[in-house]
């Protein structure tokens, strides 16, 4: 049997990944590396719970000009999110994989219900289960929803996927010179304010010490390769650097 690092995950996917080369929407070529990916480590064995964003669909009001009230927009943004859970349990299903939709939102004629017991007996039978609608309530994102799922179902770590190749000192993707960091401490990723997640679930994930991977999910075996416990990416936990 394959060693594995990590046998229960949490894959925090971000909806803008779903944009692909598109200005909006969901690219069917990303979903399929997603679920290529997500299919690789199943055949090992790993239980896979995911959490995606809806930031292609909807990204609240922060960014929007449409003079949504906050609450309300946040609940658009948990929709988005169940959108793109459906979009990925297709994909996933047309890989031939068992997959299971809970919602934090009641929709039983398109989700399940969030049930952390029946989450937990899904994964055991090796089902994906894709959690949709964040926490359910407005003013929490989906990293929270995400640090906050990964605690409920025990998993061994959460694994967010990236465009970059872990954590950086400063946004890669603008700074040619950022400096890669393999191990960063929770305290250094608040002190630094390093944008890995967002403070509600740094926090949650270092009170009950669950470490976080941040890797390119973009890299055909990269997840594989995280699970078997290669270095890959970075690493987030109470180990300092």
């Amino acid at each position: 049997m394959t060693n594995l690092r990590y046998k229960r995950i949490l894959l925090k996917l971000s909806g803008e990944a779903l944009l692909g080369d598109q200005e909006y929407g969901i690219d069917s070529k990303v979903l399929n590396l997603y679920a290529d990916e997500i299919k690789s480590v199943n055949e090992l064995g790993v239980e896979v719970g995911i959490v995606i964003g809806g930031g292609n669909i909807y990204r609240g009001i922060e960014d929007s000009a449409d003079g949504v009230d906050k609450v309300t927009g946040d609940h658009m943004g948990m929709l988005a999110t169940v959108i793109n859970a459906l979009a990925l349990q297709n994909a996933l299903e047309k890989h031939g994989l068992f997959t299971r939709c809970l919602s934090a939102i009641n929709m039983e004629r398109i989700a399940e219900p969030f049930i952390r017991r029946r989450a937990i007996r899904h994964l055991e039978k090796e089902r994906i289960v894709i959690f949709a609608a964040g926490t359910g309530s407005p003013y929490f994102t989906t990293d929270t929803a995400a640090a906050l799922r990964a605690i409920e179902i025990e998993a061994d770590a959460i694994l967010k996927g990236t465009r970059v190749d872990g954590v950086y000192d400063s946004d890669p993707e603008k700074n040619a010179s950022a400096i890669h960091l393999p191990e960063v401490s929770y305290a250094d990723i608040l002190k630094k304010d390093l944008r890995v997640m967002d403070l509600t679930a740094i926090t949650l994930c270092r009170e009950n010490k669950l470490p976080i991977i941040v890797f390119n999910v973009n890299k055909p075996g990269n997840l594989r390769r995280v699970v078997l416990g290669e270095a890959v990416g970075s690493r987030v936990s109470f180990v300092e650097p």
